[in-house]
């Protein structure tokens, strides 16, 4: 068994690596010991949500073998001091700027973004596309992240996102979304 002290919904938490013959039994043990404290599974709806309310991108949605750590907001986790595969392209993409970037936002309107639905300028025309969405219980509120030309990535930008064939308001804003945990 190997208990790693991470997580990935942005709250104190841990991971726990078991044999397959043995998850059932642990995963039993770590309930019944929990029980005092109103211990409750959850599922991956509810940890995708708590990831995406901390704005923490998942691998296949938000950032994927085609995407650069600068168009994701990454480049800080990025080591530019050393030589590594397609580094030179990086350091170009630093200096210059993309074309595109990954963006939180918020929705102002009644609606719940979801992957794939096109993201609109004021004008109603798709500029891009939701990599992940849904509602925030904890803000009552729509948000969700995705890619849109750099000129619309700034805090405040005012976007839609479309829901039905209808563009429902939306702004722009930093991720995370709610407080760290």
């Amino acid at each position: 068994v190997i208990i790693s002290a991470t997580g990935y919904t942005g709250a104190g938490g841990f991971e726990i690596y078991v044999p397959n013959e043995q998850a059932e039994a642990v995963f039993d043990a770590i309930m019944e010991a929990g029980k005092n404290v109103g211990i409750k599974p959850i599922g991956l709806g509810a940890r995708d949500t708590l990831r995406l309310e901390m704005g923490y991108n998942l691998y296949g949605n938000d950032i994927d073998d085609n995407t650069s750590p600068i168009e994701a907001g990454l480049g800080w986790i990025t080591k530019f001091n050393k030589t590594f595969v397609n580094s030179e392209e990086l350091k170009k993409q630093k200096e210059n700027g993309v074309a595109k970037k990954l963006v939180g936002f918020k929705m102002e309107e009644r609606g719940i973004p979801r992957a794939h639905y096109p993201i609109l300028d004021n004008a109603g025309n798709k500029i891009g596309e939701v990599t992940s969405g849904s509602i925030s219980p904890l803000l009552n509120q729509g948000i969700g992240m995705g890619y849109v030309p750099t000129e619309f990535a700034k805090t405040g930008t005012e976007i839609g996102i479309s829901i039905r064939d209808k563009s429902i308001k939306a702004t722009v804003v930093k991720p995370p979304f709610i407080g760290k945990a």
